[in-house]
Order: C-alpha cells, then sequence, then structure tokens
C-alpha cells in the first residue's frame, strides 16, 4: 500500500496535534485531523475584541524551549521579549525586581527592592548556575517534591518565597500553594534563564497559525466532535464512523476510549480577566505580581506594553486570578477592579472579556520531559499524544506530538516488514 493510502487520524488541532501531523508528512504520509472547534490551537487561541488581541488565558512562549526552537520559525512569528523580571505589588508599594546580568537596567532597582535579603540574591545567583550546568534529563530524574518544599531546602527566606516566588510561580502553574513538582519548577527557571518569555506580535495563536500553514498533505476536519476511538475506527458524535488503520489521540482521552473511562486527567483551572484601562502602571513589558495571599488577583499584565499586530485606542490590560472562589462573574469583575485600585493603583478599568478556563494546565505526578515512540502506544492501532503525557508546557506538548507520530511511523514499518 502507498503512504498516502494509509488513513491515519489525528483527533485534536492543538499543538500536540499540529506537530504529529507534521511529523507524519515528513515521512510521507497524509493524515487528517478531526477537530472539536472551528479552527486549530485548542487552547493556544487569541480573540479580537474592540481591536485588542485577547489570548485565552495569559500565555507566553519560552524561547529556550528546544522542541520550540525546532519547529517554530521565530522570526516570523515576530516575538515580542517580556523583560526578565517583575514589578511587585506589596503593602500599596510597587517594586521592581529582575535579572541584572542581563538586563543592566535592573541593577539598581534590583538592589534596592527590599525583595528578600542578601542571602536571598546570593542564593538566586548559586540557583542560576547550577541550572545553567544541569541537564534537562537530570531536572526530570531527580526525586519528586513540591516547588515550596525545595525552595525550603534552598534556604531562601520565607519573605523571598511569599513576594516573589509564590506570586510568580503561581501565574505559571495555575496553583497558589507551590505545590507542583520541583522538577517542574527547575525546568521552568532554567527556560527562563537561558531564553525570554515572548509573546507573537500577533498574539499567541499566531503559534499554531504557523503550524497549520506548514501542513500541506493534511486533511482537517472543523466543528467535528469525537464520540468515541477503537482499533480501526472512530465514531463522530453526529453518528459518522471513520475506517482508520491508526489513530493518535491528541487531547485528553478518558472519554473517548473505553479503558480509559477511569484515568480522568485533574486539571487546573484560572480566569483572566481583559480590561481597557487610560494609562500603564508599569511603563517596561514586565509581569505585575501580587504578593499578598489575601486577594484574588495572581498577576497583571499590560499588553500594550508590548508591540502588537492589532490594537485598541488605549492601554489592554490583562489580570490572572487561580485562587478558587464561589463569585458570580458580575461579583468577581467588580471585586478585581476593587483590587485593582486599592492595591495596584489602577482606575478607571473598562471590562472588556472574561476567560474561565476549566482546563488551563493538567495537574500531573511522575513529570517526565520526553517519552520514547513506543511509549505512546495505547493499544495495537491507537497512540495518544498531547501535554498530558509528560508536563504541562508547550514543550511537552509538542514532544508528546513528535513521539506519537514516530510511534504509528515505528508500527507502520513493523506491518510493512511482516
Amino acid at each position: 500500500m502507498e503512504k498516502e493510502a494509509y488513513k491515519i487520524y489525528i483527533v485534536g488541532a492543538g499543538i500536540s496535534g499540529l506537530i504529529a501531523a507534521e511529523v507524519l508528512e515528513n515521512y510521507g504520509y497524509h493524515p487528517e485531523i478531526i477537530e472539536a472547534t472551528d479552527r486549530v490551537g485548542g487552547r493556544v487561541k487569541t480573540d479580537i475584541v474592540n481591536n485588542y488581541q485577547l489570548d485565552h488565558g495569559f500565555q507566553v512562549l519560552l524561547t529556550s524551549y528546544p522542541a520550540a526552537k525546532k519547529y517554530l520559525d521565530y522570526t516570523t512569528l515576530d516575538l515580542q521579549p517580556f523583560l526578565p523580571g517583575a514589578t511587585i505589588f506589596t503593602q500599596g508599594k510597587q517594586k521592581t525586581i529582575g535579572d541584572p546580568l542581563r538586563k543592566f537596567s535592573l541593577v539598581f532597582p534590583t538592589l534596592f527592592s527590599g525583595i528578600g535579603n542578601f542571602s536571598d540574591k546570593l542564593k538566586i545567583l548559586k540557583l542560576n548556575s547550577s541550572l545553567k550546568k544541569k541537564s534537562l534529563d537530570e531536572i526530570f530524574k531527580q526525586p519528586e517534591t513540591t516547588t515550596l518544599a525545595h525552595l525550603q531546602n534552598l534556604g531562601f527566606s520565607a519573605a523571598m518565597i511569599s513576594k516573589f516566588f509564590k506570586p510568580f510561580f503561581s501565574g505559571i502553574f495555575l496553583e497558589s500553594n507551590l505545590e507542583t513538582s520541583n522538577r517542574m519548577f527547575e525546568f521552568v527557571y532554567k527556560m527562563f534563564g537561558s531564553g525570554f518569555a515572548a509573546i507573537p506580535k500577533s498574539g499567541i495563536e499566531a503559534i499554531p497559525k504557523q503550524l497549520a500553514s506548514k501542513l500541506q498533505r493534511t486533511k482537517f476536519h472543523f466543528d467535528k466532535r469525537v464520540q468515541k476511538v477503537e482499533d480501526g475506527k472512530i465514531t463522530l458524535e453526529n453518528g459518522t464512523v471513520l475506517e482508520s488503520h491508526f489513530t493518535i489521540v491528541a487531547t485528553e482521552a478518558s472519554q473517548l476510549i473505553s479503558n480509559l473511562k477511569s484515568q480522568e486527567t485533574d486539571w487546573k483551572s484560572c480566569e483572566t480577566l481583559y480590561f481597557e484601562t487610560s494609562k500603564r502602571s508599569i511603563s517596561k513589558p514586565l509581569i505585575g505580581l501580587v504578593a499578598d495571599d489575601s486577594l484574588l488577583i495572581n498577576n497583571i499584565f499590560y499588553h500594550t506594553s508590548l508591540q502588537t499586530a492589532s490594537t485598541g485606542n488605549k492601554e489592554l490590560l490583562s489580570v490572572t486570578v487561580v485562587k478558587d472562589h464561589n463569585l458570580s462573574n458580575a461579583f468577581l469583575i467588580k471585586k478585581v477592579q476593587e483590587e485593582l485600585q486599592h492595591y495596584c493603583g489602577i482606575t478607571n478599568c473598562t471590562f472588556l472579556k472574561q476567560y474561565t478556563i476549566p482546563k488551563a494546565l493538567p495537574n500531573l505526578q511522575q513529570l517526565q520531559y520526553t517519552m520514547s515512540p513506543s511509549e505512546t502506544r495505547l493499544t495495537t492501532q491507537t497512540f495518544l499524544a498531547g501535554d498530558i503525557q509528560l508536563n504541562g508546557s508547550l514543550n511537552a506538548a509538542m514532544l508528546a506530538g513528535e513521539a506519537s507520530a514516530l510511534g504509528v511511523i515505528e508500527a507502520l514499518g513493523n506491518m510493512i516488514k511482516s
């Protein structure tokens, strides 16, 4: 049988599914992607509201991600980098800290910020140095503990943890107690230390759009929801049955495959609220951290501190909430506006849109960096992809997509031999 005659379906047009399709195309196959929504991207999407670019949640690309460097064209994405630091709102004051070794203008603000003591600053340098020498494999093979316990073991002061590490990494891990694995902490910290956080000029959805634009022999089926995946066939919710030689499930598989029903992934949620403001309280492209456990707000960012392809007439502010609460949407908006005014000095916020994201990041244990192609194989004809196979990151989504496609290619090779 010719390669293009094999029916290889990919369920989900997120980052992982798109990478799987690219790898299959590179080997001469013609995969088909089934996507429940109207476009590619999965959790990585951008809307235009009042000419502002609103990403579905506050998302950034870490330019040091090895898989991203392999599969993305950074020049075409026109990446807009953040400064390597943060502005911290604490006790009604605004303080800026950063990596003075990478941005000299952050030397004096960091030295005189009062965030952490002199010993903390030495420990930061020591941590930076040790992670530069540590490979990603070493990071993901070390014994697991929580990020909080890890920071305490490294000797950081309670003030440094509560005022910097907790608000900064809570926004990344989408949980406010630093219960996330130390493996993820060291991985993300290393990525921040060796590159930049950035957003494409056209918004985060530019990433999946670029990946999709490279696919020349992949067929897309949008607005088609899969009901069930079995070896040899896929059943859609509209009753259509598709015969397949191989299927890659690049989304959560527990609802689609009968023997995974009891293995549903636990997810972390978050809410992102967008506001239009008349001016910026943080002039530079720095994330704003709210270092107060009693507040709902975790972090803020002025997207108009970066260049954007589409922009409104004023400033665009995003606010991320990671804490659980039982507030109505209207009361949440009101509460966030009050906190912005009282703790960040931000007034006259016009609400634009709220994104409630129940499945923002998979809540995983025993995190891995990568997996072999054979490990992605669930049954004879079904393979699994998605960041849920490894760790909650764009890098993991890419690596899992790559591994699943190579798993299918390996299985096809064995079929041909026999």
